[in-house]
């Protein structure tokens, strides 16, 4: 029998918790009169609204017209496929991958990957210490320094860490930082916010000593069932990337399904005088 997959939960980036820590950051979301957030952005000097990880509502002209904001460009990124009318795609689909939290541990168990599973059991028998708890909203907080450094060496684009500091400060109980600790070292974390229904890896980070025993997979199982039994029923692992197969199996293996998401699109005044069905 195959499992039907849990309902969409409310989109990290549409959590009331993120528009206060944009707040705290100096920006400026506005939220519409049915809750939705919208971004402002300024794209060559022009400004854009942009509305993240949400199917627009079927009467969001409206709300824009009513805000003042109806004849400037919006750019959607709905997190799930919808429909779109009367909108120009600017990006294609991207996958994520998503684990279903709603099952008991034995059968998300049951649900990994044999490799995957044998590297869980592996660091299960590795001594390490684990522990969780929020994450201070440190700027020198070792993990986010680690981040940092990473995005710098590897050329990639996360959240500011200026923001998930904010979040932190902001919503202390909706972030769950997970440790694995061999002695007194320190050797892999995973952060995780939490937003509705659902969770979100945010970021992590395993030392050597930390990949040769498997941490991460020991952490992941851990976080999930702490997660399951606090009530969220999705757990979002992030986009897969093709750049990076060996995160993407990672991913997949533990049991996770790649989802689509609903790509990016732009709309705009002359373009969107109907409603959305």
């Amino acid at each position: 029998m195959v499992d039907a997959p849990p309902p969409p939960a409310p989109a990290l980036m549409q959590d009331p918790a993120f528009a206060a820590a944009l707040r705290l950051c100096g920006a400026a979301p506005l939220i519409l009169p049915g809750g939705a957030i919208i971004l402002r952005r300024r794209i060559l000097g022009l400004p854009v609204l942009m509305l993240p990880r949400m199917a627009p509502p079927r009467d969001l002209n409206e709300q824009l017209a009513a805000a003042g904001l109806a004849r400037l460009p919006l750019i959607l990124s709905p997190a799930h496929p919808c429909p779109l009318p009367r909108a120009l795609r600017l990006r294609a689909a991207q996958q994520i991958a998503l684990l279903d939290l709603g099952t008991d541990p034995e059968r998300r168990i049951a649900r990994l990957h044999p490799k995957w599973r044998n590297q869980w059991r592996k660091a299960r028998r590795a001594e390490l210490r684990l522990s969780h708890g929020p994450m201070p909203a440190d700027p020198h907080h070792p993990l986010l320094l680690t981040e940092a450094l990473q995005q710098r060496q590897r050329g990639y684009a996360g959240w500011p860490l200026a923001l998930t500091r904010a979040f932190a400060a902001v919503a202390p109980a909706q972030t769950r930082l997970f440790t694995a600790r061999r002695g007194q070292r320190v050797v892999a974390q995973m952060l995780f916010l939490r937003h509705g229904t659902g969770a979100s890896y945010h970021i992590g980070h395993s030392f050597p000593e930390g990949r040769r025993c498997h941490a991460h997979n020991l952490l992941l199982m851990t976080a999930c069932d702490w997660l399951a039994a606090e009530g969220h029923e999705t757990l979002d692992l992030g986009l897969l990337h093709s750049a990076t197969p060996g995160l993407n199996r990672f991913k997949l293996r533990s049991g996770a399904r790649a989802c689509a998401t609903g790509g990016t699109w732009l709309r705009w005044h002359p373009l969107a005088r109907r409603r959305c069905p």
